[in-house]
């Protein structure tokens, strides 16, 4: 399956949603046994049978019945490994399953069935760019997250228990100032060994080009300065250390943003200041804003548009247009739901928008 196939197929996948734990997803590495998994999958066909609603327990056996007859009909894994997802769509009744090797080899050897498909180590096979870790940590808090392309994604928010100060005075404030600290000390030990389980990974691959570390206080510098990581991703901390007062997603693209001198050449930076110039140019109705099929191909055409963002929804006229665009220098933004403000791009402008480079 080429790169363009697997993420239209990718596209399809994540539209699909069920109300029970009946989406099956496999990813089976290059060198395992056929029969190992087969056997593994009527071992957990024969526990579905306990499920007690028939209709959840009739779709979870139909998509483990439909991956058990495509694995028998091969001899062995391909080179890349072999991926599967099967399940039925509860709105529409539709059922389907889907097995193919991917463009990369597959490192993993997963399977689940879910509410929905797990098509997140697929990810990085359709996207090119360089991968960023980020990081927020405070004295009882971190969040764990990847900046890929125009996506920022959470991969994991951490809590601890560190509690304030108290003012007992004496030996017993002694004390309990020691418990604090060694509650303090656990935390970022735990925050630090999540960190190495995600990010080492993408750093041995050769794809983590980065880390940006932040935080609202002094706990980013403690783990900073310590021995939390290990000593290859610490070396990939981008300085300064960025002062930031949220955790979760909301963090993360703040601190990106806040970093954007550091991430210079970063999609999803150039995404974001780009619609940012757009808003500006709109809003001084300077005549610098193109959008419309027929207004940005005529605009293409004259070799006068610079930038131009495309809403990703699997159109083939924007597709086409995208691909027509990149031959007169423009410089093309795909996007899709990841990008906090690619609704706007789709609603306001049909999911096409270019910054002229003259007024036409």
């Amino acid at each position: 399956m080429s790169r363009q196939e697997l993420k239209v197929l990718l596209r399809e996948l994540k539209k699909w949603s069920a109300p029970a734990t009946v989406l099956l997803s496999l990813y089976i590495p290059p060198g395992r046994p056929v029969s190992d998994v087969v056997n593994m999958l009527r071992q957990e066909a024969s526990i579905a049978q306990n499920i007690k609603l028939k209709r959840t327990r009739d779709a979870v056996e139909s998509a483990i019945t439909s991956a058990i007859d495509r694995l028998v009909t091969i001899n062995k894994v391909p080179e890349t490994g072999l991926v599967m997802f099967c399940g039925q769509n509860f709105d529409t009744n539709e059922f389907k399953c889907y097995m193919f090797s991917p463009p990369e080899k597959v490192t993993v050897y997963f399977y689940r069935t879910d509410k929905q498909f797990h098509t997140e180590f697929l990810e990085d096979m359709v996207e090119t760019s360089d991968v960023y870790g980020l990081l927020i940590v405070e004295r009882d808090q971190g969040t764990i997250g990847l900046l890929r392309g125009s996506r920022i994604e959470v991969l994991d928010e951490e809590e601890g228990y560190v509690p304030g100060k108290h003012m007992m005075g004496g030996q017993s404030q002694r004390r309990i100032d020691r418990i604090i600290e060694e509650l303090y000390h656990d935390f970022l030990k735990s925050f630090g060994e999540k960190v190495n389980s995600y990010f080492l990974p993408y750093l041995e691959s050769g794809k983590l080009k980065g880390i940006l570390l932040g935080g609202p206080g002094y706990a980013k510098k403690d783990f900073y300065d310590s021995d939390y990581l290990d000593y290859r991703l610490k070396k990939l901390i981008l300085l300064p250390l960025v002062d930031i007062g949220y955790q979760g997603e909301a963090g993360l693209r703040e601190m990106v943003m806040k970093s954007k001198d550091l991430l210079k050449n970063q999609k999803y930076v150039e995404i974001e200041d780009l619609i940012e110039e757009l808003k500006y140019h709109m809003a001084k109705d300077d005549g610098l804003v193109v959008y419309g099929i027929e207004e940005v191909n005529k605009a293409l055409s004259m070799g006068a548009v610079d930038k131009m963002i495309v809403y990703d929804e699997g159109r083939p006229e924007l597709e086409k247009i995208a691909q027509e665009a990149e031959k007169y220098g423009t410089k093309v933004y795909i996007v899709g739901e990841e990008v906090p403000e690619a609704e706007w791009v789709r609603k306001t402008f049909g999911g096409l928008v270019g910054k002229l480079r003259y007024r036409v």
